[in-house]
């Protein structure tokens, strides 16, 4: 569980980063803000989660690798954006790719730390969105936690798979998996298909 919970925070702290990256450059930062952005992208969730569980200090600060991982990200896209901008509407991919690692490590670590279901879903929706929320309050947009189209919901049915799973005694590295893909397919499908909650219907 410890190595599958550190490749998971490692490969979302990465893909977050270029998350963050993207936005600094799109809104014309220097090199230090865009690297500022990658760093909080990649690590506000998981310093959330870290926070509240007890896992004192966060790993994202305490440990080179996860430094190392939200920074490389910030210099890549920096020095190299072009190729990025490339993707097909990269900062919404590598958004809901981050938010899908981090909400199935955010429920795990939870688990680890024998917390009850309900609080490991909880911790799984907060690391997954924490990063996006920071991102876009640093460059000035209402995070998309906020906006109609779907998000958190996303997190917190990767979430609740994979805390289901655990409890029906499921290996980790397939409820990662399985996890990790039906957030990341609800949230690109909703992209696509432009899915919303409902909202008020004020009149004003």
């Amino acid at each position: 569980m410890t190595l599958l919970l550190e490749v998971l925070d490692l490969t979302g702290t990465f893909v977050f980063g270029i998350s963050g990256a993207i936005a600094g450059v799109r809104h014309k930062v220097d090199l230090f803000g865009v690297l500022v952005l990658s760093f909080a992208a990649a690590n506000a969730g998981g310093i959330m989660r870290d926070l509240i569980i007890g896992s004192i200090p966060p790993a994202t600060i305490s440990q080179w690798q996860y430094i190392v991982a939200a920074l490389l990200p910030g210099l890549l896209t920096f020095y190299f954006y072009p190729v990025v901008k490339k993707l097909n509407h990269p900062l919404l991919i590598f958004d809901a790719a981050g938010l899908s690692l981090f909400a199935v490590s955010g429920s795990l670590k939870a688990l680890e730390f024998h917390l009850n279901p309900l609080a490991a879903v909880l911790l799984g929706i907060l690391t997954g969105v924490g990063g996006g929320v920071t991102r876009d309050i640093l460059v000035g947009e209402v995070p998309v936690i906020l906006r109609t189209d779907i998000y958190a919901v996303a997190a917190l049915a990767g979430s609740s798979l994979v805390v289901g799973g655990y409890f029906l005694g499921l290996p980790s590295v397939a409820l990662a998996v399985m996890g990790g893909a039906l957030c990341f397919f609800i949230r690109i499908m909703a992209i696509h298909y432009h899915w919303r909650l409902p909202i008020p219907k004020v009149h004003e």
